[in-house]
């Protein structure tokens, strides 16, 4: 296992974990949420029924304000009536080490959300890069420390993996095949701390599934919760967590292993396959 040099704290992007103190992160107002063409599974199921966009927007506002109560700079990006999808930030880049690497995205309707990011990271002076020729997106796309898993998924292609592998010598890439109904790896695993992780194991190939049991102490999530999103909760540091009310025995699981669990509404959002991880793009943890 390979590890990184920790990084001055004067970088203005820089991300080693999911887990350490949350800094900065990009976010986008679900102003104009709505499920036009169903692109996931979730989707789908919630089609018909689709998004009270007043609810999501102040479910949204709740959870911006208890990042901005724990010193997090929160920085919005302006939503655009064409991009339906835009509050799911994770997904159109992702931070590694002082790097932040564009998504490629895969389906088409999401593509304009990437230059909506490079017009205010030019406007801003951060630096980012552009290497990936198909499609990888930052869902799939998990750090710790000098460790780095990427799910090979219909978003994520085992090109765009290799092309980070180029990018990244110094760093141990583990794909990790996912079932083909799961739309990230972060619907179904999320780092949260050193030694824990919460999981999804049916989604994930045997062997993946085994290694990941080597390195973590893994808590398993009901067929129930991982439908509600309940692996995409949110690190912000001091193993605190953000997560959802409706998934009591994930949460309870995490109290009991030591996180502080805030619970944040979120109901209306994840209709659209994303939860609180899938919410936010980090520049900057430490």
């Amino acid at each position: 296992m390979t590890s990184t040099p920790a990084k001055e704290q004067t970088s203005m992007i820089y991300c080693n974990s999911e887990y350490d103190d949350l800094q900065k992160v990009i976010v986008v107002p679900p102003e104009h949420m709505e499920i036009k063409e169903a692109i996931n599974e979730t989707q789908r199921h919630f089609l018909k029924e689709n998004i009270d966009q007043t609810k999501a927007l102040r479910q949204h506002q709740n959870f911006v304000n208890g990042l901005k109560s724990a010193d997090i700079d929160v920085i919005s990006l302006h939503p655009k009536k064409d991009l339906n999808e835009q509050v799911f930030t994770r997904d159109i880049g992702f931070c590694i080490g002082d790097t932040l690497y564009i998504s490629n995205m895969e389906e088409t309707l999401r593509s304009p959300e990437t230059q909506v990011l490079i017009n205010w990271l030019e406007k801003n002076n951060y630096k980012y890069q552009q290497s990936f020729s198909s499609s990888i997106e930052g869902g799939d796309v998990l750090i710790d420390e000098g460790d780095i898993f990427v799910g090979r998924s219909n978003r994520t292609s085992d090109e765009a993996i290799d092309t980070l592998k180029s990018h990244l010598p110094t760093y141990n890439i583990m794909p990790i095949t996912l079932e083909e109904e799961i739309l990230h790896l972060d619907c179904v695993l999320n780092i949260i701390s050193r030694d824990t992780a919460l999981i999804y194991s049916k989604a994930i190939d045997a062997a993946s599934l085994k290694l990941l049991r080597k390195k973590y102490d893994l808590i398993e999530v009901t067929d129930k919760e991982q439908f509600n999103m309940g692996p995409n909760v949110l690190s912000i540091g001091g193993n605190q967590v953000i997560s959802l009310p409706e998934n009591k025995q994930v949460n309870q699981k995490l109290k009991e292993a030591g996180f502080t669990v805030h619970e944040v509404p979120f109901s209306e959002i994840i209709k659209s396959g994303g939860s609180f991880r899938c919410c936010t793009l980090p520049l900057r943890r430490g």
